[in-house]
């Protein structure tokens, strides 16, 4: 249907030519569409397209009953930095021109017209760009002007498309100056699209690298009321949301396309800043193209809201706070410190000579310039008698200075869409230069002759070249060009201009982790900020010792702030959760650091372990006395009368199981745990084997009363040995076994006492370890001789001393073991 509202309406009316014959004739007339104010073309033998989206105006809707209304087409709002994008093309060419050896014999020229941010008009202009000069005829060649080679355009998505069906018709190549949705092109299969723009979905990547750079989690989002507005907030929202950001609100600003919806966007922009006002956020981003976003400005210069002052908006490449007439002189004072994702851009040499050189009368072909003009400078060419605007506008001489122009309408810089213009039209050249190369090889190039357009597009894939600027161009496997974009620091000035400053850059083609670089130390914050950086949170962070709790009903960015449970922590600000500490570290008090458990064991230091040391020292001591005294007097005929033998291995034994608790003390090794069970279990055993055979020896040669009884040859060192050996031997047997099938080890309780780590032997299964045990299963076999003993006398009588040193050796036993 918008393909018919552009074409030629032709109208034939029926003419009586004789009245007696009554014959009759046809008289038709082809009736032009909407005339297109704004064109500039300059002649050669191949021509470069553009469309630009320098003009905007207010219509009335088409209510297909009369033919469309031009009534408001000359009350055009110019958008003033938008002229370059066109002017960038103009110098591209006038280079390409002024070096013979890229195109020999040949002339570039162009052919630009405006998209008037419309459909209707992007259809048209469109179709414009492959009719004749003055006639609206697609497809028909009634002058001598050549079509173009290939087209240049659009400023945003959606003009993008609107062209796309268009040209792809005829597989013309388009280079898109603008950001562009790729999925659009996959789902259209659009073959003969190039985008000199990173995809918007790397915008959307570069945005939330921002926030997690800054540590911004609860934003605003402003978006354009339309597909390209919905795509961007899905994508976004999704993004934002895996890495814990929120939105605390998302308004869509409505776009300004029919004059009679002006009081509805008026209606809209009043809630949308009712929105603002109320929020707690201190981040807005803001994604639209400008006439969507008109609307925004205008409601921000009549109303400045102290509530802006300490704000941050992050916009994305669509808006560089282009103005327009329709701003006037207004205050740029709440976007200082703004950060902007803009395209990539550099200085070609000699633009800035370039752009002096402009003035309302430097091309006559110029169809934007005059109107450029007067909205930049606020003049007019007509005269001012006659006009009513007299009173406000004084009369354009053309020696105003482009310079002296706010860089809110118009910088002598080569901003980002410019330079990709620029970008476009030199890689359609080196296109054509490798075409002329190839061919000049086989056969000429004849004069004259039109290229196909399939045939144009395997040299355009595949260009590479360095630009003026020292940059490299050239496009990735899916015709997207290999670039960035470059963060960018608004600050504005008392006098009501503006600066911009590159902080940083955003490389979608880096490895992963390093695509953004910014330089923190170079951005310019909100004068209320005095330069810290702002935060913008839901609310205040949770202190250490706290976790988030999410609030019932509220996005999870929003929430309260409750302690850690016993035994967990956070050690920093914001915590989403507390965590445990390692197992050899407990929780402080505050529960915001973990601190080492103090290593527990018997050590030497400890009074247990002193006095421990100090008896089995003593005893040692005095059992060595004693067994010194045995030995000096030895031959005495007391010391042969007690069994010397067994005397002997007593004490040294018992010597031993008083040193038996040193091996208890200390830091538990491995060493150690295999040997102090063993060890004590079988010098007790052996201790305890030896008293019960003197005990037997004695008791048996006061019971026999027969001499020369064979019970006397058993009563000697046989017995005695035998007795030793044999419960010994039991006692090594079984401590063997326990040590071959599950040997004890160093064992670190963790559990048991908060704050301390118990370390002790571990001897694995009970049920060896009750067999070493047996080391005390001597005295329930000495139980018979200590009846017997009970009627020796007193002096002879080793069984209550078999009684009290038993006592003894289990309660310092028991003593040694870890509780």
């Amino acid at each position: 249907m918008v393909l018919f509202m552009v074409l030629p309406h032709s109208v034939c009316k029926l003419q009586f030519i004789h009245p007696d014959t009554k014959t009759y004739s046809t008289k038709c007339s082809v009736s032009e569409p909407l005339p297109i104010l704004h064109e500039f073309y300059q002649p050669g033998d191949l021509v470069i397209g553009e469309i630009t989206s320098q003009v905007f105006y207010l219509r009335f809707p088409t209510n297909f009953d009369e033919k469309p209304s031009p009534m408001l087409i000359h009350e055009a709002i110019m958008m003033p930095k938008s002229y370059k994008h066109a002017l960038a093309l103009v110098f591209a060419i006038k280079e390409i021109n002024d070096n013979p050896s890229i195109l020999p014999n040949t002339t570039m020229g162009f052919h630009i017209y405006d998209s008037y941010h419309d459909p209707q008009i992007t259809f048209m202009s469109t179709f414009g760009l492959l009719s004749s000069r003055h006639r609206f005829l697609p497809n028909y060649g009634c002058d001598s002007q050549s079509p173009p080679i290939v087209t240049i355009g659009g400023f945003c998505s959606e003009i993008t498309l609107y062209m796309a069906i268009a040209l792809d018709a005829y597989k013309m190549p388009q280079l898109v100056y603008g950001s562009f949705d790729s999925s659009m092109n996959k789902k259209m299969s659009l073959s003969s699209l190039y985008q000199m723009v990173p995809d918007e979905y790397h915008q959307c990547t570069g945005v939330v690298q921002l926030l997690l750079h800054f540590r911004w989690t609860w934003v605003g989002l402003f978006t354009v009321d339309n597909d390209n507005g919905d795509r961007f907030l899905e994508i976004l929202g999704l993004m934002v949301f895996a890495k814990g950001i929120c939105f605390a609100f998302v308004e869509k600003t409505l776009k300004w396309t029919f004059a009679d919806s002006m009081l509805h966007v008026f209606s809209n922009e009043e809630k949308i800043f009712s929105t603002l006002m109320g929020s707690n956020a201190n981040v807005f981003i803001v994604y639209g193209t400008p006439p969507s976003l008109l609307n925004l400005s205008w409601k921000r210069r009549v109303t400045i809201l102290d509530s802006y002052l300490g704000k941050v908006w992050i916009l994305t490449s669509h808006w560089d706070f282009r103005s327009s007439i329709f701003h006037g002189d207004h205050n740029m004072q709440p976007f200082h410190g703004a950060i902007s994702l803009s395209l990539h851009s550099s200085e070609p040499l000699g633009f800035r000579t370039f752009l002096q050189s402009i003035n309302p009368s430097w091309a006559k072909e110029d169809g934007f310039v005059k109107d450029f003009w007067e909205q930049s400078f606020n003049c007019s060419f007509k005269n001012i008698t006659a006009q009513k605007e007299s009173k406000t506008k004084e009369r354009c001489t053309g020696k105003e200075i482009l310079e002296n122009l706010p860089n809110t309408y118009f910088e002598m810089i080569m901003t980002g869409h410019s330079y990709n213009v620029y970008n476009a039209a030199l890689a359609v050249t080196y296109a054509l230069h490798n075409i002329y190369e190839s061919r000049s090889k086989h056969r000429s190039w004849p004069a004259g002759k039109m290229l196909d357009f399939w045939n144009f597009h395997p040299f355009l894939k595949n260009i590479l070249f360095n630009n003026s600027a020292g940059e490299t161009v050239h496009f990735d496997e899916n015709k997207e060009l290999i670039t960035g974009f470059d963060i960018t620091n608004w600050a504005t000035f008392p006098n009501k201009t503006s600066a911009r400053v590159r902080i940083g850059r955003l490389d979608p083609h880096a490895t992963p982790g390093t695509e953004l670089s910014i330089q923190d130390e170079h951005i310019v914050w909100q004068k209320t900020l005095n330069q810290v950086v702002p935060i913008s949170l839901c609310n205040n962070n949770c202190q250490p010792g706290y976790q988030k709790k999410p609030r019932e009903g509220k996005p999870f960015c929003c929430y309260d702030c409750a302690p850690c449970p016993e035994g967990k922590i956070s050690n920093q600000k914001g915590g989403d959760l507390c965590v445990n500490c390692p197992e050899d570290q407990y929780s402080n008090m505050d529960q915001d650091q973990c601190i080492p458990k103090i290593i527990s064991y018997l050590s030497y230091n400890e009074p247990l372990g002193i006095t421990l040391a100090s008896s089995a020292t003593v005893f040692a001591l005095i059992t060595a006395i004693v067994f010194a005294i045995f030995l000096k007097h030895q031959d005495t005929p007391i010391i042969k009368a007690s069994n010397r033998g067994l005397t002997y291995i007593l004490l040294i034994f018992l010597l031993f199981c008083f040193l038996c608790p040193l091996l208890f003390i200390g830091e538990p090794k491995m060493l150690t745990c295999l040997t102090r069970q063993t060890a004590f279990g079988i010098i007790f055993s052996v201790a305890l084997s030896s008293l019960l055979a003197k005990t037997i020896t004695v008791v048996r040669a006061f019971t026999i009363t027969k001499p020369g009884s064979w019970m006397i040859k058993w009563l000697g060192i046989r017995l005695s040995i035998s007795v030793v050996l044999f419960f010994s031997l039991i006692q090594a047997g079984l401590c063997t076994v326990w040590l071959s099938i599950s040997p004890p080890f160093p064992h670190m309780d963790i559990h048991s006492l908060k704050g301390k780590i118990i370390i002790a032997c571990d001897e694995q299964t009970i049920f060896l370890f009750g067999c070493v045990l047996w080391a005390f299963w001597p005295l329930f076999v000495s139980l018979l001789p200590f009846l017997l003993g009970s009627y020796l006398p007193v002096l002879m009588n080793l069984n209550s001393l078999l009684s009290a040193w038993w006592s003894f050796a289990v309660f310092g036993y028991h003593l040694c073991q870890p509780t």
